[in-house]
């Protein structure tokens, strides 16, 4: 299990913190299944295209492509955008980002 901390400035200047838990990894080889916990529970589906990495959030029937795991303003912005819910699209990113080490996309 990999735990990490997830942060957010508010536009009434209030910052925020949470933590997150990503519960199990599968890797398919052809792509990999993510399952985070935190404030939701979300599943992420992430597989390399000839357009660059796809996020696919069954969860909120939502899915959009991202950057490298580690651009946590691109993936956030795109994150929050699918999934229309700011704090989750963060986890995501935040998650993302924490497991950016040990995932490979070549």
């Amino acid at each position: 299990m990999t735990t990490f901390i997830c942060k957010h400035k508010w536009k009434r200047g209030e910052t925020e913190e949470w933590i997150g838990q990503i519960s199990r990894i599968i890797d398919f080889g052809s792509h990999y299944e993510i399952f985070i916990q935190s404030r939701s529970s979300i599943l992420v589906i992430l597989a390399k295209t000839s357009y660059g990495i796809f996020a696919g959030i069954p969860t909120f029937k939502a899915g959009c492509y991202i950057n490298d795991l580690n651009d946590l303003f691109y993936n956030k912005e795109n994150l929050i955008q699918a999934v229309k819910n700011t704090v989750d699209g963060i986890t995501v990113a935040y998650a993302l980002k924490s497991l950016s080490k040990y995932l490979s996309f070549n």
